[in-house]
């Protein structure tokens, strides 16, 4: 069963000025495994020994003792993966390590590159030869065909012909990279750690290696990490700020701090908003595990109904599961959702989420919680309906999968079979998040895209979520 959801697609470290960065590195990957689980990886170096530990599968189960060992150095990157752009098979791991003419460089990447089928094909033609089928590797082959002798002018000749969404940071024997692309679409953070440097996608991966929060990195920023220390370029023309909302909705780990919010906190804000915009007499709040506890605790908060527990989520269940040849009803939710029946019986029910995506979860959560004996089933989803995919790294649907692309919210509810259904407005999300002081990219909601997407790569970017499902 694909699960219900939009998905990012990955989680940078970086790791510098520390005698066990692999280990550390590790550990901040441990910590953002929820932005990826298809693959995983780990670039260290050490003198002129550069070496990588790359493969499929989750932290905990692809690095052991020995894979940490053959990583020793006091600087490295790594990445999880949820493949967007190229399907999820191990060539397209990343980091991505390559040997040209100035040494060795590796890469990992969080984001989409909207011209990068455009740019590979120009470099195809020029003699390029690709390993993966990433837009990653894109920058590698820009920044290897740059004739800059500082490998840091190459890095930005390379960012300057690429379009659309990056967090990243890059490596080679003796320094670390970070970059950020100008509209600032995913997030990336800077931590110390002694007299180290960490950097990484979300805060949560500082806390838990015991590195102090600095700050974000900027938008349009680059920082190189070196035996100089620490410095800070701006290089590119400024432009709008473009932070994803759906970071703050779903992505990011709710004990993180991003584009100056508290997760949890926020969506907590989100809950609070919808209650007011959309109240209901009810005996009991529950929320969909686990995204939907913050908006479900604010929704309860705000309405002065109880919050409770009426799912049970299963932590324990892969990403596949066989199923018995006698069919049961359902069964890819209720593997990894259950209801409690006696809490639930004759009880009117608020259930919160923070989204609806092609709407079948919701429809069979809606059951299971009526089979309870609930008397009553109201749902409450704590953003805006999803109408348009995303464009910018997140693995999604396509727009004639999203439910509320084609259906009203009565249709939607119908198919359902809730009593009803609310969404938080736009304006209330909108202003829950401080727009006025602080821009964002809704694009999955408006369909206004902040990067338009090249006329030759428009088929191939609006299919990512048919195409790399092998």
């Amino acid at each position: 069963m694909h699960e219900d959801k939009f998905h990012d697609e990955c989680a940078v470290v970086g790791v510098y000025g520390h005698p066990e960065a692999a280990k550390l590195t590790y550990l901040g990957l441990y910590a953002l495994q929820h932005r990826g689980q298809e693959s995983t990886g780990i670039v260290a170096s050490k003198g002129q020994y550069i070496h990588a530990e790359v493969g499929m599968g989750r932290v905990n189960d692809f690095f052991t003792e020995q894979r940490l060992a053959r990583l020793p150095g006091h600087l490295a990157i790594g990445h999880n993966r949820y493949s967007t752009t190229g399907s999820s098979v191990l060539r397209n791991a990343q980091p991505l390590l390559v040997d040209y003419a100035r040494g060795s460089l590796a890469i990992a990447h969080n984001g989409n590159l909207v011209n990068a089928q455009r740019l590979r094909a120009e470099l195809e033609a020029h003699g390029a030869i690709f390993r993966s089928t990433t837009d990653t590797e894109v920058i590698l082959h820009l920044v290897a065909q740059s004739r800059a002798e500082d490998v840091l002018d190459g890095v930005v000749e390379a960012l300057q012909q690429v379009q659309g969404a990056y967090s990243l940071v890059l490596m080679n024997h003796t320094e670390i990279i970070a970059a950020r692309d100008p509209r600032g679409f995913r997030p990336l953070c800077l931590g110390q750690l002694g007299d180290g440097y960490v950097i990484a996608s979300e805060t949560c991966a500082l806390d838990l290696i015991e590195a102090t929060y600095l700050r974000d990195v900027a938008p349009g920023e680059l920082i190189r990490i070196s035996a100089a220390g620490l410095q800070s370029y701006f290089p590119f023309p400024p432009a709008p700020l473009s932070p994803c909302i759906f970071e703050l909705i779903y992505f990011a780990r709710p004990d993180s701090d991003i584009f100056g919010h508290n997760v949890h906190l926020i969506r907590k804000a989100f809950g609070r908003q919808l209650a007011r915009e959309a109240p209901v007499e009810a005996d009991v709040v529950i929320p969909v595990p686990d995204s939907g506890i913050p908006a479900a605790l604010g929704y309860a908060e705000e309405s002065g109904i109880p919050f409770d527990t009426g799912l049970i989520r299963n932590h324990y269940v892969g990403r596949t599961f066989i199923e018995p040849q006698q069919a049961i009803r359902h069964f890819g939710v209720k593997i990894k959702l259950n209801a409690i029946k006696s809490f639930l019986r004759d009880k009117r029910v608020v259930v919160v989420d923070d989204s609806i995506i092609r709407g079948t979860t919701s429809q069979k959560l809606v059951h299971m919680i009526r089979q309870a004996g609930a008397k009553e089933v109201h749902m409450r989803i704590s953003s805006p309906p999803t109408t348009h995919s995303c464009l910018y790294g997140i693995d999604t649907p396509t727009s004639e999968e999203l439910i509320a692309s084609h259906h009203t919210l009565d249709e939607i509810r119908d198919y359902m079979q809730a009593d009803s259904l609310a969404y938080l407005s736009y304006e209330g999300m909108m202003r829950v998040a401080h727009a006025e002081a602080q821009s964002y990219c809704s694009a999955c909601f408006t369909g206004q895209y902040p990067v338009q997407v090249p006329q030759q790569d428009n088929l191939i970017q609006l299919s990512l979520f048919d195409k790399q499902r092998l």
